[in-house]
């Protein structure tokens, strides 16, 4: 990823997004009890399989597969976690060695309020809690967007992030990117910019804040999970795509993928059930887009 001519645009692509596989929610979530209910995941790891052969199959090859949080259902510390962690790296470790993998920390996987010790422990997991990568000319960013929920317990993390984010918009910007592509767990809002602020999303102010930075650097996208549904809008030419689960549904929605193309122009993304895009991959309007040279 991180080589000097990922600066270059090559031409169109795509990646696979994924959200919130989090082994152990169905049966808590049946149960009634989303503390303490998640001993069985073996619904999610079906799915996660369903999920893995899907991308398998895909021809051409997607440039990455990030999955956008709640890897797991258990809270750091809690019981059934680590075997919910180790079930879920045996299912991913079958994605086609071609399509790397991109991870992004979820309130379950470092906490509602992280501390210095579970972003640590996260990161020994599963990599960096945020990071950058460039593919053929665009500039991805990978947030830990619970520093933007709740940072009371680690305020320098909070501030180092921010930090961070200033310098790698600027190389961004030096480089001439073709677009500027985000990814966190928690969406800024579901709907509408203004949205009163719930679990779903992030506090108005913090959100109004972030939304005036990624506008002013010309951020096209920011894609999410979190919601278990379906949703999105746009802020100023800022669209904020949420995308359900690959496991536990909280709405109408099926478990599915986002398919994500990016074109010189523009960012088109659909979603996909796991069904469909096993049994007929991508739709022709989308492989049509993909063979353009531009």
């Amino acid at each position: 990823f991180f080589l000097a001519d990922e600066y270059q645009w090559k031409g169109p692509f795509y990646f696979i997004q994924g959200a919130d596989p989090q082994f152990g929610l169905m049966k808590a979530w049946a149960v009634g009890d989303t503390n303490n209910g998640d001993n069985e995941w073996g619904e999610e790891i079906k799915l996660a399989e369903q999920a893995v052969q899907a991308i398998n199959k895909l021809n051409p090859k997607p440039k990455f597969f990030v999955l956008c949080g709640d890897l797991v259902h258990g809270m750091p510390g809690t019981r059934w976690k680590k075997d919910q962690e180790r079930d879920l790296k045996n299912v991913l470790k079958n994605t086609d060695q071609d399509i790397p993998l991109v991870f992004v920390s979820g309130n379950h996987d470092i906490g509602n309020t992280p501390t210095r010790e579970t972003i640590e422990n996260y990161c020994k997991n599963w990599g960096d809690d945020y990071f950058s990568f460039w593919v053929g000319g665009v500039c991805f960013l990978v947030l830990n967007s619970q520093l933007y929920f709740d940072s009371s317990k680690c305020p320098e993390l909070r501030q180092a992030q921010d930090l961070w984010l200033e310098e790698q918009l600027a190389v961004a910007e030096k480089h001439r990117c073709k677009h500027i592509i985000v990814f966190q767990h928690i969406p800024l809002f579901l709907r509408k910019p203004d949205e009163d602020h719930d679990y779903f999303n992030l506090e108005k102010s913090v959100r109004q804040e972030i939304m005036e930075k990624f506008h002013k650097a010309g951020i096209k996208a920011v894609f999410s999970g979190h919601y278990h549904r379906n949703a999105g809008g746009s802020y100023k030419g800022l669209e904020m795509v949420v995308s359900s689960a690959i496991g536990c549904q909280l709405g109408e929605d099926t478990h599915g993928l986002r398919v994500v193309v990016v074109t010189a122009e523009k960012i088109v993304h659909r979603y996909y059930s796991l069904t469909d895009l096993s049994s007929h991959g991508l739709e022709k309007e989308l492989l049509d887009m993909l063979a353009k040279q531009n």
